[in-house]
């Protein structure tokens, strides 16, 4: 009968990707980032741990979308408040803050509750192609085509 593994937190090897989103469609870029934070690509992956890797996203404003979602997709958000629910589009959120359209295509691939606010800790996205965090000596992550 074979058992089933469970990584301990000293078996976890952390690495950092860095990867760059010029071009890149929103969507999928977002899955592949949430799989390498979830720890997915590993062998050692254990659901209800944090086995993944950390994640530098650069040129975020240059993201790509595919159809008519740049006029269409709406982002709402409510206050709680009567009257205080808000709508912005696609469009004015990438000119406005292009970080925070990446920020919430991942969020929203990753577990809810705490194991999801700590996995998206590990992600640090730039709207241009600087970036303070090359003392981590990121490994470059090739998009797939």
């Amino acid at each position: 009968m074979k058992k089933t593994y469970v990584a301990k937190p000293e078996d976890i090897k952390r690495k950092w990707y860095i990867t760059d989103a010029k071009g890149q469609i929103l969507g999928r870029l977002a899955s592949r980032i949430a799989t390498i934070l979830r720890g997915k690509h590993k062998p050692i992956f254990t659901p209800h741990l944090d086995t993944g890797d950390g994640v530098i996203v650069i040129n975020a404003a240059l993201i790509k979308v595919t159809g008519r979602k740049l006029k269409q997709k709406v982002y709402r958000r409510y206050s709680g408040y009567p009257g205080g629910q808000r709508e912005v589009k696609l469009e004015v959120l990438l000119a406005k803050k292009p970080t925070t359209v990446m920020h919430l295509a991942v969020q929203r691939m990753l577990p809810s509750g705490p194991l999801g606010r700590d996995l998206i800790k590990k992600l640090k996205i730039y709207a241009d192609d600087k970036h303070g965090l090359t003392g981590v000596k990121p490994i470059v992550l090739e998009a797939k085509s």
